[in-house]
């Protein structure tokens, strides 16, 4: 309750608006779809909901008791939606997050290092945020695996959308030799 969501450019805002109309339906209706297909609203943020001529605002919802086959789980959502699932072990969890078609980021938290590197090579996403969440840094590569983009954004990475490689071999006869 202590995030401000508001205007972006007030220094008091933790968390801006949507982008646009679209975008902001597109996350209420999974908000409506989570509840349908029975996630346990575990904090509702709809009091922030709201329009005005700043942009789409839309409070923090967090989802519990979520299941591997609800859309909530399986579709990424662009919104402050987060949904809960409940693991027995790195294996399984691994195995599990690594079933989805996205791969765009993915979190860990632990203290323990070893968990955080088995975790951090295991999983199948673009970005990896261990013990924090969306923080970018420019000289970083940013970008999913999978269904979750092409190419990279920031770093030199980047640059590869814009190139082709290619190579060129050609045997010169004037002396007999390729050199």
């Amino acid at each position: 309750r202590e995030r401000v969501i508001a205007d972006p450019f007030d220094v008091k805002t933790n968390q801006g608006p949507i982008t646009y109309g679209k975008q902001y339906k597109k996350v209420l209706d999974y908000i409506e779809i989570g509840k349908k297909e029975g996630a346990k609203v575990l904090y509702d943020g709809s009091d922030q909901f709201g329009v005005d001529e700043k942009g789409y605002y839309v409070g923090n919802v967090i989802f519990g008791d979520v299941k591997d086959e609800m859309r909530v789980a399986k579709e990424e959502i662009f919104g402050p939606v987060m949904s809960l699932l409940r693991f027995s072990d790195y294996d399984e969890v691994i195995k599990r997050a690594n079933a989805t078609e996205y791969g765009l980021a993915a979190m860990v938290f632990s203290s323990n290092l070893n968990t955080v590197n088995y975790a951090s090579r295991a999983l199948k996403a673009g970005s990896i945020w261990v013990n924090c969440y969306g923080i970018n840094d420019p000289s970083l590569p940013f970008g999913g695996y999978k269904h979750s983009g092409f190419g990279k954004t920031n770093s030199e990475y980047c640059l590869t959308n814009y190139l082709q490689v290619k190579a060129v071999t050609q045997l010169l006869t004037n002396d007999g030799g390729w050199y």
